[in-house]
């Protein structure tokens, strides 16, 4: 004879002080979705509370509930993630839950050391877990709930940040010099340079500055290395003379940035760099690229006049 069908509960996560603190918007791709994700700092506690919601008249017989922290990297193309935080609260000893209960967690010793990314390739992603553990019954087995978050990690100030000086030519027709007050930014920062065209033998139309983002990971056959344009800004549109100079001013607020993560527990690296682009009348396209880097300030920056924060 077969037992009583299986009612399961409604679990919820609820983190502590949800409504009071920012939030950012992941768009996954993979899964057609946006997420609004509560933003966490690195060395924050992580704490709020499960809810397990029963059925009328139902009740659980299980062999233990658990919440569990976990940091982990995915990749796309690999069903098998990395994971690198792992830690477990232990809610209730085996028995028979009878009606619905709430219980309160804390992960306030967890250090969360990279920050979330969620990129072309990969995903650095940290979430909470909740699981009711049950003997396999006809297929049916454990009870499983996540909830993720955002991590975010201020940064200092980098030590050394020289000016930079850039140049584009070609022998006898152009020759222009770039010159960038520093190469290091934090994510609200402003780009501050000018250009100087010292020769100008062809016709040019149209010049921009680009932010190129570079995400590259993976081992073997799987390795990868994309690029993306994620930042756009005019610099000219027209001919200019000889011995004019453009002055440079780009706000990287607008943009949707991350810091440079040069190496993250060996699986990825995103890093960025400026591409000046010039466009000639005959279409012809000249390219110059300077690799830079972004850092974060503060964990929690004030809205820009355009209401849009780059986290």
């Amino acid at each position: 004879m077969f037992g009583a069908i299986f009612r399961p509960p409604e679990v919820s996560i609820a983190f502590e002080g949800a409504d009071t603190r920012p939030h950012k918007e992941v768009t996954l791709e993979q899964k057609g979705s946006t997420e609004r994700l509560p933003i966490f700092g690195g060395h924050e506690a992580v704490a709020g509370n499960v809810s397990i919601k029963l059925k009328p008249g139902a009740k659980i017989e299980h062999i233990g509930i658990k919440v569990e922290l976990i940091g982990q990297i995915e990749f796309f193309h690999d069903d098998h993630p990395f994971e690198f935080i792992s830690l477990v609260r232990e809610l209730e000893a085996p028995g028979v839950l009878m009606s619905s209960t709430t219980y309160p967690f804390d992960f306030s010793s967890a250090d969360k050391p990279e920050e979330s990314y969620n990129g072309l390739y990969a995903r650095l992603r940290y979430f909470v877990r909740v699981t009711i553990s049950r003997q396999m019954v006809m297929n049916i087995g454990n009870v499983k709930q996540e909830s993720d978050i955002w991590v975010v990690n201020q940064a200092p100030p980098p030590a050394d940040n020289a000016s930079v000086k850039l140049e584009v030519g070609i022998e006898d027709c152009l020759h222009l010099e770039f010159e960038f007050t520093k190469v290091k930014y934090h994510l609200q920062d402003i780009v501050l340079g000018k250009i100087y065209f010292l020769l100008v033998r062809i016709k040019i139309k149209k010049m921009e500055l680009a932010i190129l983002r570079t995400e590259a990971g993976g081992t073997g056959s799987n390795r990868y290395s994309e690029n993306e344009t994620v930042a756009r800004y005019e610099l000219m549109d027209g001919a200019p003379v000889k011995a004019e100079c453009i002055p440079i001013r780009m706000f990287l607020s607008h943009y949707d940035l991350t810091p440079t993560y040069a190496d993250v527990k060996g699986k990825f690296s995103v890093r960025y760099y400026f591409n000046i682009v010039l466009i000639d009348e005959g279409d012809r396209r000249f390219f110059k690229k300077q690799e830079i880097q972004l850092w974060r300030k503060d964990v929690q920056p004030p809205e820009t006049t355009l209401g849009k924060v780059a986290w």
